[in-house]
């Protein structure tokens, strides 16, 4: 039976997370995952791609989706689709809260401390609660912008890996999706009609990951493959072309 275009998306989808899965080991018999649910349409698309995991045989794992309300951020969420949306999936369901004070901190960036607060009070849950992985929804463009942002305002040459381990908090970070391009994504909400949460960051214009997303397409203008190059580049490095450290 021939597909259609929709079904050809969302299949292709399907195989680039268990592809990702299994080419990382991301997931493990008996694995207890614990997603970080934003609202967004990365997320929305995690949840619904975990469940489907979910149902397959092997490896068994059991799964669980949180919402960070975060107290200072003036943004609204609507709760009670998340919660349907996981019920859908099969997945329970939390809200937590918490916030941050941008004036005990001034070295760091808003963006930099809602991320980390957030992402702390994620691994406080998942202790509590016995999660020994935190699943996030970054996509390739999130992987490889970070990239590009890392070696233009660090002078460094890292980005978010499929797998970290977080010792000191006995908690493994993965990213399943991590080889999916957001284009696909957004032919994916597209389908299933994923509702956009509303949002209203008074930092977002801080950030310059929007600027890095135009280097990116700018990238690919040039050279159609220049995403796939960058992504082998990470797993290629050269270091006799290198000059020497000191």
């Amino acid at each position: 039976m021939k597909l259609t275009e929709d079904e050809r998306v969302l299949r292709k989808i399907g195989l680039l997370c268990k592809e990702a899965i299994d080419k990382y080991h991301l997931i493990e018999e008996g694995d207890r995952l614990l997603i970080g649910l934003s609202g967004g349409k990365d997320s929305l698309a995690l949840v619904e791609l975990l469940g489907q995991r979910a149902r397959i045989f092997s490896p068994r794992f059991t799964v669980c989706a949180v919402h960070v309300r975060m107290t200072n951020i003036p943004y609204s969420s609507d709760e009670e689709y998340l919660r349907s949306h996981c019920e859908a999936a099969g997945i329970p369901f939390e809200v937590l809260e918490t916030g941050f004070d941008l004036s005990t901190d001034k070295r760091k960036s808003p963006c930099f401390l809602c991320s980390w607060n957030r992402r702390k009070m994620m691994f406080e849950y998942a202790q509590k609660h016995g999660y020994n992985k935190l699943v996030l929804g970054h996509h390739q463009d999130d992987v490889l912008e970070t990239l590009l942002m890392n070696m233009t305002f660090q002078g460094a040459f890292g980005t978010m890996p499929p797998l970290l381990r977080m010792n000191k908090f006995g908690l493994t970070i993965i990213r399943p999706m991590c080889l999916i391009p957001e284009k696909l994504l957004l032919q994916m909400a597209g389908i299933r009609e994923y509702r956009n949460q509303k949002k209203n960051c008074p930092y977002e214009k801080e950030s310059h990951r929007s600027e890095m997303k135009e280097v990116l397409h700018k990238l690919e203008e040039l050279n159609p493959q220049a995403r796939h190059h960058l992504w082998a580049s990470m797993s290629r490095v050269q270091l006799e072309y290198l000059p020497e450290s000191v």
